[in-house]
Formats: structure tokens, C-alpha cells, sequence
């Protein structure tokens, strides 16, 4: 039995390492076959909400830097030189496919301000509404420490919890979560399911992530116990071939399933 129904409300997380080449440029091929796919379960009656890095990425590319930024003022004029280079492409693919798209950029006020939290709400209701998918990311450009989400996999959560999502998908470069790193221990088993994230489920979560990514595995531990206390579930897969997502559709069991805590 598939975990997606139709018409159900999904928010999709994709992160950098996902989304670009090693040389750190936008990985189009994937991004276009990112958005064919999420278009195409739009028109299946699915509402879609996609939270997206590489604004940072697309920034650099932009201005033919040629490295990672040094410091936070650089990477905060970057992102805000990649975030519309960044919207730009996403809005060309998706109105190819015929589907509208909106730029939402959030800083973690906006979840502890119980106004900001319901303007959000309300904005996130009336583009579903009207059929748009919104484009969420972090306001790099103007956060602070004191505001920051600290990455797309917590943010993501926070926009699944105020879009009253039915899952999050986090779309990684892992297949999962392993009881060790697979990238040094070729017989790393991977976890198919989590229904308790205790103590034992944190410790295989391992490090920090890449250059070319903010989070880790830990920080998508805690994206899911984010959701899945207020009763949303999680899917971890890996985001190399965006179509995997027809494949947990079709009931197929990819990646590794957090289960929502029962309310």
C-alpha cells in the first residue's frame, strides 16, 4: 500500500548536495526532472510544496566565484543573488509543465511569533488554493543567529507543521538512514522504519554534512522528530533520480519511513 494518496498535501525537501554538481553549479538535468515529477503529481490532485536549497549555489555560479563563501556577509549577498537566479529557474521548468509557482522565504520568527505563524498559514492555504506550488527557503539575506533555522531539513519540518502536511519528504544523498556511514562500511544495513526515535536511532545519525551541505543525517533526525510529534510522517530517499518519488507512490518501500506519533 502506497504511503502518498491522491489529494494528499506534500512538502518536498531537496538539499544542495542534491541539487548541484560537485563543481557546486545547479544540476539542471535534476532539477528539471525534479519539477516534471512534482508537476506531475500535481495533476494527479496532489498539493505540493517544495523547500528548496541552492540559492547559496546558484549565487556563486552567478557571479563565476568559483568557491564556497568565507565568511557570513559574502554568503548572505550570495544568497541573495542566488535566490532569484534560483526562482527564476524553477518558475521557467514549472511553467513549461503549466503550473505557477510562489516564492515564500522564512526566518524562525515567523514560527515563534504566533501572528507572523498564522499570516504564514493563511499565505501557504491561499497559494494551495489556487493551485500554486510554493518555493520555500531561508531568508539567508537578512538572518541572523538568533532567527536562523540552522538548515532546509528543520525548516522543512517547521513548513510541514504550518501547511498541516500529510508527509515531508526529504529528498538527501544517502538512500537513508544506516546503523553506520555506508560510505565507509560497505555492509551498512539501512533502517526501512522508525517508529520510536530514541537514543539508539540519534547515534547512527553520525556527523555534520558535507561542503556543499549544511545538515547531516542529525539534523534530519531532529526534522523528524519535529513532524512526527505532531503527527506527520517522514520519508528519507535518496534525491539522484527525482522519479523514485513514482515509486513510493506505486506502494514501493524506498528510503527510510519515520511514522507519525499517534494522536
Amino acid at each position: 500500500m502506497s504511503i502518498l494518496n491522491n489529494y494528499s498535501r506534500i512538502v518536498v525537501k531537496i538539499g544542495s548536495n542534491t541539487l548541484t554538481h560537485s563543481t557546486g553549479n545547479i544540476n539542471l538535468r535534476r532539477m528539471e526532472a525534479l519539477v516534471r515529477t512534482l508537476a506531475d503529481f500535481k495533476n494527479s490532485g496532489n498539493e505540493i510544496v517544495l523547500v528548496s536549497s541552492g540559492a547559496v549555489a546558484a549565487g556563486i555560479s552567478k557571479v563565476s566565484l568559483g568557491r564556497r563563501p568565507s565568511n557570513t556577509e559574502e554568503k548572505m549577498a550570495l544568497a541573495a543573488i542566488g535566490q532569484a537566479e534560483l526562482m527564476q529557474m524553477y518558475e521557467r521548468f514549472f511553467s513549461a509543465y503549466g503550473h505557477t509557482v510562489a516564492q515564500i522565504l522564512m526566518t524562525k520568527d515567523v514560527i515563534d511569533n504566533e501572528v507572523r505563524r498564522s499570516a504564514a498559514e493563511s499565505t501557504f492555504c491561499k497559494l494551495l488554493e489556487l493551485g500554486v506550488v510554493p518555493i520555500v527557503n531561508e531568508n539567508d539575506s537578512v538572518s541572523s543567529e538568533e532567527i536562523k533555522f540552522g538548515g532546509n531539513d528543520t525548516l522543512s519540518a517547521y513548513v510541514a507543521l504550518v501547511c498541516g502536511a500529510d508527509i515531508l519528504i526529504n529528498m538527501s544523498d544517502i538512500d537513508g538512514l544506516y546503523e553506520c556511514d555506508p560510505r565507509t562500511n560497505p555492509d551498512a544495513k539501512l533502517i526501512s522504519r522508525v517508529d520510536e526515535i530514541n537514543d539508539t536511532i540519534i547515534s547512527y545519525a553520525g556527523g555534520a554534512g558535507s561542503e556543499r551541505g549544511t545538515g547531516g543525517m542529525i539534523t534530519k533526525i531532529k526534522a523528524a522528530q519535529i513532524v512526527t510529534s505532531a503527527g506527520i510522517p517522514m520519508l528519507i530517499v535518496n534525491g539522484k533520480n527525482p522519479e523514485v518519488l513514482y515509486q513510493i507512490s506505486d506502494g514501493k518501500h524506498i528510503g527510510t519511513y519515520f511514522a507519525a506519533n499517534k494522536k
